[in-house]
């Protein structure tokens, strides 16, 4: 039996800090990176907290100094990556756990994006989160242990207007953490994707870029989506430090899912999805079949 109830914490509350889990956490300065290492720490847990600017995380780690280390990343800089991976394994000699939380959002209607904006988003959201992986890995390898946390969305898995730029990094993390799954199961690691929907942080506030091109005819789809974006700030049902301590349940279950949807809104839209999904497929299924050479659709 799978999910909360099977949970039994893999992870002690408090060890000699040789044994301590280390997380390594991406965009710590707000939202669910700062409830997450707030928790990890609030735990007993060790944690390497990073932040583009790493004054902005010195209040989370106050108190927590032999099991804290705050640390500049941008996650588009690899040497930076690799400056902050090493100083962590230095620091703690390994790392457990890596959550991948950096990136922000973008709004604009597919022909309104601006090139240095979208390739902006791609370089944070997709390339940051694989390139800090791709530095972890080797460490998570040579154990035959770990844990790669990867934040994507429900806009991983539905699209909306205005957010297609956004929607199609999330769906190249839903791509490429399926794969590493599967190449990194045999090797003692695993892959969760979470993937929650709106939540009371800065991603439809301070964070959100948008492009300073619209163009009348969108108006009523991406324009209106838009200005309803901007306006849930502040006002989203989805509590971060809730949804910190569901990826903490996750992580530490005896079987962690592959996927996590925070909130009730994700688990929704997620599902109607799949309904969506299954009838689409069905209603096409002779369609579909038929496109087989004659000897395969017999065998089929």
């Amino acid at each position: 039996m799978t999910g909360p109830s099977s949970r039994r914490g893999a992870w002690p509350r408090c060890e000699q800090p040789i044994d301590l889990p280390v997380w390594f956490i991406t965009g710590c300065s707000s939202g669910l990176g700062r409830a997450l290492a707030t928790a990890v720490l609030e735990r007993g847990w060790r944690a390497v907290v990073t932040a583009r600017d790493p004054r902005k995380v010195a209040d989370v780690i106050y108190g927590h100094d032999e099991r804290a280390l705050a640390l500049p990343l941008d996650v588009t800089d690899s040497e930076q990556i690799a400056q902050a991976v090493a100083q962590a394994q230095t620091a703690f000699g390994k790392i457990d756990v890596l959550v991948n939380n950096a990136g922000y959002g973008y709004l604009a209607a597919v022909e309104e994006g601006e090139d240095d904006e979208i390739r902006a988003l791609f370089d944070t959201n997709v390339f940051g989160l694989a390139d800090t992986t791709r530095a972890v890995l080797p460490g998570m390898r040579a154990r035959r242990a770990g844990h790669i946390v990867n934040l994507s969305s429900l806009g991983g898995l539905v699209g909306f207007g205005t957010t297609g730029y956004y929607h199609a990094t999330k769906f190249a993390v839903e791509g490429l953490s399926e794969s590493l799954a599967a190449e990194v199961a045999p090797l003692g690691i695993k892959v969760t994707i979470v993937e929650p929907a709106a939540f009371r942080t800065d991603w439809s506030g301070p964070s959100m870029r948008q492009s300073a091109t619209t163009i009348d005819d969108y108006a009523p789809t991406a324009g209106t989506r838009r200005a309803s974006t901007l306006a849930t700030y502040g006002h989203q049902p989805g509590d971060p430090a809730r949804a910190a301590q569901a990826v903490i349940d996750a992580i530490t279950a005896e079987q962690p899912p592959s996927r996590l949807l925070p909130g009730k809104a994700a688990y929704d839209i997620a599902t109607a999805k799949l309904d969506s999904l299954r009838a689409t497929f069905d209603g096409w299924r002779e369609v579909t079949l038929s496109t087989d050479f004659p000897s395969e659709q017999a065998a089929s």
